[in-house]
């Protein structure tokens, strides 16, 4: 076992606590891939030799410090490489690691139904499960053949050799998330225009507060609505011009249901996700000269100021809209 996949137990909006988080992974080991909002991925290959420690020793001394230096706990997988940590992650615990050892990695995966491997999406998985390939063990005794005549040569081929254990992924230092997203579920098939639009004012101030808190903009917003059959409509839109700011991205996914056109949809979840991010520090902002946008970016400041110190709850969604 030489990778780690670390959760940390963040409070939601609250990305802007793990760079810190990041830098007490390298402080074990320079290869450390974040994955934000809340995770990472570390390559403890030359830690182990370095320290004369086990991945699972290191697992709980990375632990305890999160704890004791930020006040974070956090759940940790650990495997052979990034595919298997990130599956053993599913099944830890605080306190806890869970750890696949190479001579028991067919043993993991043979049990698990076959949507449970990173990169099957849904459609392959049904495809799958039609032809009875419903497990992973199912999928691995599967004829190369087979596969590929089902998903595709090179599909097959990646499939099969994943599911017989075969971790091909690497950690890539430095690697910087492109998307932010967050959802609105509702406790009930909503049909309430009102209501669905509440839970996008709630979802694209988050977004924007999330994106100020790691100092970066977007260039696109993409809506997701999935209704209570399961279909799912997404739009994506690319704003006028890459921002944070809470009014425009409530604009954009404002502007992005009124599109749909929707007339009594049951509505389950509506999603959003803040799609190109590129640092704020090289974003380019077009001066309208108009004093009620100016306050509202000062409210904004304000607002976040408070939620880093209080908490996300801080703010009422939709107060700097109003």
């Amino acid at each position: 076992m030489t990778v780690l996949c670390v959760r940390f137990l963040l409070p939601p909006m609250y990305e802007a606590a793990l760079p810190r988080l990041l830098g007490l992974l390298e402080e074990f080991t320079p290869v450390v891939q974040a994955l934000p909002p809340d995770g990472a991925l570390a390559d403890l290959r030359g830690a182990e030799r370095y320290f004369g420690r086990t991945a699972l020793e290191l697992a709980s001394v990375i632990r305890v410090r999160a704890l004791a230096l930020h006040g974070v706990d956090c759940v940790i997988g650990a495997g052979p490489g990034p595919m298997l940590a990130r599956m053993a992650l599913r099944d830890a615990r605080p306190g806890l690691t869970r750890a696949v050892p190479e001579d028991e990695v067919r043993e993991f995966l043979a049990g698990r139904p076959v949507a449970a491997l990173p990169g099957v999406g849904a459609r392959t998985a049904r495809t799958l499960c039609e032809y009875g390939l419903d497990t992973l063990g199912r999928v691995a005794a599967a004829p190369l053949s087979t596969l590929q005549r089902l998903i595709g040569a090179r599909a097959g081929r990646e499939l099969r050799e994943k599911a017989n254990g075969v971790d091909r992924g690497r950690v890539v230092p430095n690697a910087v998330s492109r998307s932010l997203a967050t959802e609105r579920p509702f406790t009930r098939d909503e049909l309430d225009p009102g209501r669905h639009r509440r839970a996008l004012l709630s979802a694209a101030e988050e977004l924007g507060a999330r994106l100020r808190a790691v100092d970066k903009v977007c260039r696109s917003i993409t809506l997701t609505v999935r209704y209570a059959d399961r279909s799912a409509t997404t739009r994506t839109r690319t704003l006028p011009e890459p921002t944070a700011h809470s009014a425009a991205l409530v604009g954009a996914a404002y502007g992005l249901y009124e599109a749909l056109g929707l007339q009594r949809a049951r509505v389950r979840v509506i999603a959003l996700r803040a799609e190109g991010l590129d640092p704020a520090e090289q974003a380019s902002h077009q001066l309208t000269f108009d004093p009620v946008d100016e306050k509202v970016r000062r409210l904004e400041e304000v607002a976040d100021r408070a939620r880093a110190k209080f908490g996300p709850r801080a703010v009422m969604p939709g107060t700097l809209a109003a």
